[in-house]
């Protein structure tokens, strides 16, 4: 049983997969992968960036499914890397002057299967557990010059934590089972941008927040560089956590490491 949770953290942790970063985009929105691509001019008309990402992230803290006691959980980005399926992370910005709207998308599939000590009631367990992390906001730049820009953003956060068990073999064979939960929590923080010279930049955000969860929160730093005016490129650290306790289901972790990514802007 100690492998099913930490299979069904490691899940959880990829969020979430790392996710990179919520990169902002033009004007570094909530994340270090989307910052403008050169010393902040205003412009005119709306400008978008995309970035998809990628977040190498380790998971530790607390789980618990099944209405079984929560267990704690240790996990390195190489462990979830061994039971990962699939995982993807992007974000995207649109921006008119001072305002911006931003959104973070990350969904990470994680299984493992192992076999029972005796085989009774089953011959092997496989277990399945899926992630989603979306995120959607709006920010507006308190003080903006030719070098950088400070917004304060507000944003919506959906989580959906979810895992399934299918049982081979034994008394149980053809049994399944699923548990899981939907919530959403609401943050504000602040976002930053500031150029060291044309080409290189420094990028970060912090936001903190709660609603279903008693605390959600997300901050990160990045150095970017930029190759031109619709390319660059981000790397930094990154670190998100959550608590969320409701009627036996506990998701109660913090996710961190590296993250790195490109932007195109248009």
């Amino acid at each position: 049983m100690m492998n099913f949770y930490r299979t069904h953290a490691l899940g959880c942790a990829v969020l979430s997969l790392l996710w990179l970063a919520h990169p902002a985009g033009a004007a570094d929105a909530v994340s270090p992968l989307t910052p403008d691509l050169k010393p902040v001019v205003t412009e005119q008309g709306w400008t978008f960036s995309v970035a998809p990402y990628f977040w190498a992230a380790g998971l530790s803290g607390e789980v618990g499914q099944f209405g079984l006691p929560p267990v704690d959980v240790d996990a390195s980005f190489g462990d979830i890397l061994k039971n990962l399926d699939f995982a993807a992370m992007a974000t995207a910005e649109a921006r008119y002057d001072r305002y911006s709207i931003f959104g973070d998308l990350i969904y990470v599939k994680l299984s493992s299967g192992s076999g029972t000590p005796r085989g009774v009631l089953a011959t092997s367990v496989d277990l399945t557990s899926q992630t989603f992390s979306g995120l959607v906001g709006a920010g507006y730049s308190i003080l903006q010059s030719d070098a950088g820009r400070l917004d304060l953003v507000g944003a919506m956060r959906v989580w959906s934590v979810k895992t399934d068990l299918d049982f081979h073999g034994g008394i149980l064979d053809g049994a399944s089972g699923s548990d899981g939960k939907t919530w959403v929590d609401g943050l504000v923080g602040v976002r930053a941008n500031y150029s060291l010279t044309p080409e290189v930049y420094l990028t970060g955000w912090g936001m903190v927040g709660a609603g279903s969860a008693n605390v959600d929160w997300d901050v990160a730093a990045a150095l970017g560089y930029r190759f031109n005016e619709r390319f660059l490129a981000v790397a930094g650290y990154r670190a998100l956590g959550v608590n969320y306790r409701n009627d036996g289901f506990v998701f109660d972790v913090v996710q961190q490491g590296p993250i790195m990514g490109l932007v195109m802007r248009f």
